[in-house]
């Protein structure tokens, strides 16, 4: 890394998982870190106490100028991190106002300040349109650029549609900006317990007692933080990166855990097929009565999906390394440790995120939803902590769900599951027997 004591290193996103780790590295390296975060951000007491805070809103520009303005005659440069997340495929205008537009006013910002010499613009994996199984995803180009109408979602969609953003303004306006795309997030400092983390917990609990099968993408949080600052200096202008690992499965994840901290096995995974009717049927039933459902036909979805990237052009051109999955973990749990939440033996207290009882008896759901629409602020309630909460309780089961369709997680208590360690048979009929099968000919022929 090209060190110059008189860049500022402008980062968005510095209280999240991924923005936490850039700002450590950045200063380890004895760089100047700025951070912008949202006024009423209670994520901001895990930005290192070095860095330099600076309130602001990525949908208001205005509030946008005193982040950028450095003293006379210092540079910057902007990793711009932050978005808004969600586990909800379906369209949100408050998504696509801070992912797109927020974008649109940072690109903005940079091409006012000719002192800010680059942008780094941290993407996503599921910005980048899916090739079928057996064939790796590769970065986009000025051939196949990013169409939010190829990948699934609206948080993908919103990704992808401010990623073409950024590759039009390097063409179209000179903006110096190159682009990373990190897939899933894994390992330890994650303060906030986001839904990797929270899951792994759950498991480690014994909170898990069926999976899925499928596979997914995750990254060790410390590489992808040390390739988002490589592009900086490394990153071609108008280029795209993958930062990305091999697949894992929730099967080996769980092998891992087992070996690292003697969590206890799971000793069902559920085919996806079976699972996306299930999902279905969940879905059906959440629209009669309101509740989100346990389980998603779109998580679903993200299991089943081509999730072989190639990342060897990072790892080519900006240096770009992943550990193993195990010495991953092995840290992730050792930090758990560390952190109180759970002991050599297994879990000792859950994190202190809302329970969903919580935040009914406060009254936070409305407030949820209003802030979504309209403001992001909420007084004593951070609403994308609270929103967080409740997805990560509905998605990752971390949390008890107490409704009509589930019982503690451990025990979903209607016609479709029942005790969710094992299918009900009138389940298994209606879904997966032949013709002329009972129910113990179904089981007989999953088990082989």
């Amino acid at each position: 890394m090209i060190m110059n004591t008189n860049r500022y290193y402008l980062l968005t996103g510095a209280a999240g998982f991924l923005g936490t780790n850039i700002c450590m590295q950045l200063l380890e390296k004895g760089c100047k870190v700025r951070a912008l975060v949202l006024r009423g951000d209670k994520s901001v007491k895990y930005i290192p106490s070095e860095v330099e805070v600076v309130m602001g809103d990525l949908t208001d520009a205005a509030s946008l100028e005193p982040f950028f303005t450095v003293p006379e005659g210092c540079t910057s440069v902007i990793i711009h991190c932050a978005s808004m997340v969600t586990v909800n495929p379906n369209y949100s205008e408050k998504l696509m106002a801070v992912n797109v537009g927020g974008t649109r006013n940072i690109i903005t910002k940079v091409l006012n300040h000719p002192e800010c010499e680059k942008m780094v613009y941290v993407s996503s994996t599921g910005a980048i349109p899916e090739e079928p199984h057996g064939t790796k995803i590769r970065e986009v180009s000025k051939f196949t650029p990013c169409d939010p109408k190829r990948v699934v979602g609206a948080y993908s969609q919103s990704k992808a549609a401010a990623t073409q953003m950024v590759l039009d303004a390097v063409q179209v306006m000179g903006l110096k900006a190159c682009v990373v795309h990190p897939s899933g997030i894994l390992g330890p400092n994650d303060h906030a317990i986001g839904e990797t983390t929270g899951t792994l917990l759950q498991i480690i609990k014994g909170e898990m007692p069926m999976g899925m099968q499928g596979s997914f993408n995750l990254c060790d949080v410390r590489d992808l933080a040390a390739g988002t600052i490589a592009a900086i200096d490394k990153g071609r202008i108008g280029e795209c990166y993958i930062l990305a690992n091999k697949t894992v499965t929730l099967k080996d994840m769980c092998d891992m855990l087992h070996r690292e901290c003697n969590a206890k096995q799971i000793k069902f995974y559920l085919p996806l097929d079976l699972a996306d009717k299930i999902a279905a049927g969940l879905e059906k039933q959440a629209e009669k009565t309101g509740k989100m459902p346990l389980m998603t036909t779109f998580s679903v979805y993200n299991l089943a999906r081509n999730n072989e990237f190639d990342y060897s052009k990072a790892e080519s051109e900006l240096g770009y390394t992943t550990r193993s999955y195990e010495e991953t973990i092995h840290d992730e749990v050792q930090w758990m440790i560390a952190e109180g939440l759970i002991d050599g033996n297994g879990v000792t207290e859950k994190p202190t995120l809302m329970t969903n009882e919580q935040i009914r008896e406060g009254g936070y759901m409305e407030d949820i939803v209003r802030a979504t629409e309209h403001d992001f602020s909420i007084p004593e309630v951070d609403p994308m902590e609270a929103y967080k909460a409740i997805e990560t309780g509905v998605v990752s089961g971390y949390k008890k769900i107490e409704d009509s369709v589930v019982s503690g997680y451990k025990k979903i208590e209607d016609s479709v599951i029942t005790g969710y360690r094992k299918i009900e048979d009138t389940f298994v009929q209606k879904f997966l027997a032949r013709d002329g099968e009972t129910t113990e000919d179904v089981k007989e022929r999953l088990n082989k």
